[in-house]
Order: C-alpha cells, then sequence, then structure tokens
C-alpha cells in the first residue's frame, strides 16, 4: 500500500512537471465532483426536513441547492477530462521516452541482449497505456478521500455506530489487493510466452517471411503455435482472473452486509422519534454513497497498484540497466593514432554465463592497418568487434589504443571517433538522406556529404533509382513510403558508415551480407583504398569481418580466430605458405568456386 500510494505521488508529480495548470484545473474539477456528491445527501436532508415542515421558502433554497450539487455531480468530472485526458497522453509519452532512455541511454547492450530484459520490456510496453487511466485514477482517488471525510462527518450526526461503515470497506480493499497481486503473478509467469506469441504473429503477418511460410508449407503450424501458446497464456491469465473475481466479491459481500445493518439502525432510530425523514433520506443517500465510493476507491486502487507496479518495473529495469554501465573516463582520446591498438591478454564471457567465449587474445594492430578477422561461426569474432565498440567491458586483459587503456577513455569521446557497419544493420525509415546522415549527425542534412558518403560505399546508383532522389520517403510504415529490398538497405547502411571521413576505427562486420561475392568484392577495394588514405591522415584502423576470403585477402593483417583464441595472424601471402586453418578454409572456399 505505501508503494502504492508512493507511486501515485510519483505520477502526480509527473503530471505537475508537464503542465501545472492544467493539473491543477483537473484537480479543482475532479475534486468538485466527488464532494458534490455527500453534499447533495445534505441538500436532500435539507429539502425533505423544508417540506415536511410546509416551509416553502426554504425547500426552494435547499432544491437549487440540490440542483446545484447534482449539476457538478453529472458535469465536473466531464469537464475534468479535457484537462487530465491530454496530460495522461503527455504521461505516457513521458514514460515512453524513459524507456527508450533505459534501452539505448547506456554505454553497453548487455541488457538487451537478455531474455530476461525482453521479458521485463515485453510487459511494460503492455502497461504503459495504463498510464492514462492512472493519472485519472490518482486525482479521483484524491477527491474521493476528501469525499469520504466528508461522508463519514455527515454520517457521523445521523449515528455514531455508522461511522463504522468505512471500516467495512477495508475487507474489500484488501482482498481487491490480494487479487491484483494474483493478476501481476500471472502476467509474469506469461510475459514470455506473450513475447513469444507477438513474434509468431508477426512473422505470420509481415511481408518479409511469407515467401517461406507458403513453399515451406508453415502457414498452419504458425496457427497450431499461435493457438496453444495463446490458450496457455489465456488459461493462466484466467485462472488468476477468477480467484481475483472471486477475491473482490467476497470483500463486497461483507460490505453490503454492513451496509443494509447500517440503514436498519437509522430507520430504527426514525421509528423511535430520535431522527427526521430528512436524517434517514441523507443515511440512505449517504449509505449508497458510501456503497459506490468503496467500489470506486477498489476499481481505483486496482488501477493504481498496477501503475504502481509499472514504476516500480521501471526502477527494477533503470537499476538492473545502469549497475553494469561502465567507470567513468579520465584520459583523453588520441586525436590520432601512432602506435596502433593492442589486446593484451583479452579474456571475455557474457555476463550470466559460465562459457568463456574469448581466452588470452594477444594481437598488435598497427596505426593505420587493415585488420581482417575471419573464422567459423561462434568462433568469436563478432565478439571482438563489440569489445571494441565497448557495448561490452572485458572480463580480463585489456585493450590499448595508443597507450591507453580504452576502459579508461570516455565512451562518447571514443564512439564520437568510429564508424560501424553490421550485418544486422537498422533500416531507419527516414527521408533517404537521414537514412544516411545519421552516421554523423552534425552532416545529417547537408547533402555534398550524403553524397560523399554514399559514393565512398559505391552505393551512389540506389539515389537515381529513387522517386524524390535524397528526399525520398523510406518505408512502408509511411502511406507514400518507398520500400527497398535487402541490399538496397544494406548499401544504405553502409553509405551511413562512411559519414565519418575520418573515423580512428571503422568496424565493418559483415557488412555486405545481402550483396553478392562481385559487387562485395569491388566494395571492398574501394573500402581498401579509403582505409589507406584514412590510416595516412589519421592512422585510423579499418576492421572488416567477412565469411569470404576473396575479399580478406587484400586485408594488411588476417587474423584467424578458433575457439576464442587468435590461432594465427599475418598477410595473406604468409599465412598460405603457413598451411595451417586459413590455408585450409581459404582452399576449401576457392574449390567451391573453380
Amino acid at each position: 500500500m505505501i508503494d502504492t500510494l508512493r507511486n501515485s505521488f510519483r505520477l502526480l508529480e509527473l503530471s505537475w512537471q508537464q503542465n501545472k495548470l492544467k493539473t491543477f484545473i483537473a484537480l479543482v474539477l475532479v475534486l468538485g465532483s466527488a464532494v458534490s456528491a455527500p453534499l447533495l445527501a445534505l441538500a436532500l436532508k435539507w429539502l425533505t426536513n423544508a417540506a415536511v415542515a410546509g416551509d416553502s421558502q426554504t425547500a426552494v433554497v435547499a432544491g437549487v441547492a440540490v440542483g446545484a450539487f447534482a449539476i457538478g455531480l453529472l458535469t465536473l468530472g466531464h469537464f475534468a477530462h479535457i484537462a487530465y485526458f491530454e496530460l495522461s497522453e503527455i504521461n505516457t509519452l513521458a514514460m515512453e521516452e524513459r524507456l527508450i532512455g533505459l534501452a539505448n541511454g547506456t554505454a553497453g547492450i548487455e541488457h538487451q541482449e537478455r531474455a530476461e530484459y525482453a521479458d521485463r520490456v515485453a510487459v511494460l510496453e503492455r502497461e504503459l497505456r495504463q498510464i492514462q487511466d492512472g493519472f485519472y485514477a490518482v486525482l479521483a482517488l484524491s477527491s474521493l478521500g476528501v469525499a469520504i471525510a466528508i461522508t463519514g462527518v455527515l454520517l457521523a450526526t445521523v449515528n455514531p455506530f455508522l461511522l463504522l461503515l468505512p471500516l467495512v470497506a477495508l475487507p474489500p480493499l484488501y482482498t481487491g489487493r490480494r487479487a491484483q497481486a494474483l493478476l501481476d503473478k500471472a502476467r509474469d509467469e506469461s510475459a514470455r510466452d506473450t513475447r513469444l506469441t507477438t513474434h509468431l504473429f508477426h512473422l505470420a503477418t509481415s511481408a518479409g517471411p511469407a515467401k517461406e511460410l507458403r513453399v515451406f508449407r508453415l502457414q498452419g503450424e504458425m496457427k497450431r503455435r499461435i493457438n496453444v501458446l495463446w490458450e496457455d497464456t489465456t488459461e493462466r491469465l484466467w485462472r488468476a482472473q477468477l480467484k481475483a473475481t472471486l477475491l473482490r466479491a467476497a470483500g463486497q459481500l461483507v460490505f453490503a452486509a454492513g451496509y443494509v445493518i447500517g440503514v436498519l439502525v437509522v430507520v430504527n432510530d426514525a421509528i423511535g422519534g430520535q431522527r427526521s425523514v430528512g436524517d434517514v433520506i441523507m443515511a440512505i443517500t449517504l449509505a449508497a454513497q458510501v456503497n459506490q465510493q468503496v467500489a470506486s476507491a477498489v476499481s481505483l486502487l486496482h488501477d493504481l497498484q498496477r501503475i504502481g507496479r509499472a514504476f516500480t518495473r521501471f526502477d527494477e529495469l533503470e537499476e538492473s540497466v545502469t549497475s553494469r554501465e561502465p567507470r567513468a573516463g579520465d584520459l583523453e582520446i588520441p586525436t590520432e593514432l601512432r602506435d596502433g591498438i593492442r589486446f593484451e591478454n583479452l579474456a571475455f564471457k557474457y555476463p550470466g554465463t559460465d562459457r568463456t567465449i574469448l581466452r588470452d587474445v594477444n594481437l598488435t594492430v598497427p596505426a593505420g592497418a587493415t585488420l581482417a578477422i575471419v573464422g567459423e561461426n561462434g568462433a568469436g569474432k563478432s565478439t571482438l568487434v563489440k569489445l571494441l565498440c565497448r557495448f561490452y567491458e572485458p572480463t580480463a586483459g585489456r585493450i590499448v589504443v595508443d597507450g591507453k587503456d580504452l576502459s579508461r577513455i570516455p565512451v562518447a569521446e571514443w564512439r564520437e571517433r568510429i564508424a560501424t557497419g553490421f550485418q544486422d544493420f537498422a533500416r531507419f525509415e527516414f527521408l533517404a538522406r537521414r537514412t544516411v546522415g545519421v552516421g554523423d549527425l552534425p552532416n545529417l542534412e547537408e547533402t555534398p556529404a550524403v553524397v560523399s558518403a554514399l559514393e565512398r560505399a559505391r552505393a551512389g546508383d540506389i539515389v537515381g533509382r529513387l522517386r524524390d532522389g535524397l528526399d525520398t520517403q523510406l518505408g512502408k510504415s509511411y502511406a507514400e513510403g518507398v520500400e527497398l529490398s535487402g541490399g538496397q538497405w544494406q548499401k544504405l547502411a553502409l553509405g551511413r558508415a562512411m559519414m565519418r571521413e575520418l573515423p580512428l576505427l571503422l568496424v565493418l562486420d559483415e557488412p555486405t551480407s545481402a550483396l553478392d561475392a562481385e559487387a562485395e568484392h569491388a566494395l571492398f577495394e574501394r573500402y581498401a583504398e579509403g582505409a589507406r588514405r584514412v590510416g595516412q591522415a589519421s592512422g585510423g584502423i579499418t576492421v572488416l569481418v567477412s565469411h569470404r576470403f576473396s575479399t580478406v585477402r587484400m586485408a594488411d593483417l588476417i587474423v584467424v580466430v578458433a575457439d576464442g583464441r587468435v590461432v594465427e595472424a599475418g598477410p595473406h601471402a604468409a599465412l598460405m605458405r603457413n598451411n595451417g586453418l586459413y590455408a585450409e578454409l581459404y582452399n576449401l572456399q576457392a574449390s567451391a568456386y573453380e
């Protein structure tokens, strides 16, 4: 309960930060609507007693008061909607921005590669939309507290015994909390299946997988798996919902019994001449309102518990993410590379696992060199790239850049001087110029810089095929958006990697997987020329990861990774003379093209 109240204040504080005036207006209007109900009962007492006494003048005044409070009860809440609806939308956007910040506002990507994180985010995404209802619940529950206090005072004037009615409301509040805990547990347990079902649904309804679904006749299997998952999830949630409903019903029955007893007490007093007819009318009206107040409180508390749980999830997620942040850097980044990059006794295993991915990696890459990393799938090639980009920190050993420990160089400054192109590149559905330009934000809108980057990536031909050139909207998220082929998207991603002209480190991790071998070879010839230019200008190093040996042979230094270790290193000719693993893999691949 304490957490629920604390998170309610946090939500109210969030609204206050967004717009103080609208928050104040919404609170006043909702409060006015809530207190109109008990004051209406008081006015009815006044009107009834005046009518029984034949006091027409007083009855008219009381009737006006009844009408005013009735209008307030019926309309003020609707006017409040105008203010709090917009605030609720803004609050939701603020929380979504916070979630984006948690996902991408940290140096590393460890949390995004954990199933536990994916489950938490899946639940949070569903609960974020509840924040709209949560803001109203905070306003309404705050106002309801004032209304309950007024109701209690009025009931005490009729019969002190009626003050026990709010106490009878405690069982439904308790059972409501227990019911919500059951539902939360069921949602947590079903998060994985829900996420998998959503993934399968997207596969079954998206254009990309449609061809394979038809060729392999997977439509029926997809529907079967989705149905099985939904049935299991629905059954789990239904059982929890049934238990929750029974708990809430039990609490409401306790209050119903107290309500009936309270009404009978007042009627008995009236029969004995101790209370007026107006007192009876007010007591019955207030007792009915208490019932409504309790029902509203349970419902609102239910919403607030869900919102409170969302805030708690956010806190847990934030703690989980930020606790893995690297230490702050205290060394300046070199303006250019003179010595190069060294791997010293480097070892790494992913957090939460026992499997060592890299071990005893010792390697020196001279400034200005082009490094190619080859090896079988799972050998550790991409992990080396992740460590170079500082998506992870080494488990042991270190990476040294021109004599400086990379872990002591500020992450933001290091990434300002690197450029990357990945196999799993992002498809930014922006204008074409921005899809490329985001590779160097200061030059986002600079046409010459974007065109030059595309030329360096040998992707300039794409612009001529677009309807509006660089001003073409990309992606089917827009009605007029143009969808590109996989190879075209990849070329734009390569152009994005070329936006920074003089990086200290250019990483190309399988960046041409969607291109044919001939196109890749021609592209890497251009990259090799660019790498030499960058190397001469800034000592920058280019790192290539590829499975095609005809491409990597042009690198200055080729590293062969196997079982997490560097088993061979040297230029192509020397490695071929050694007749080791590299020569074996090269000859094996070359024979496939004969």
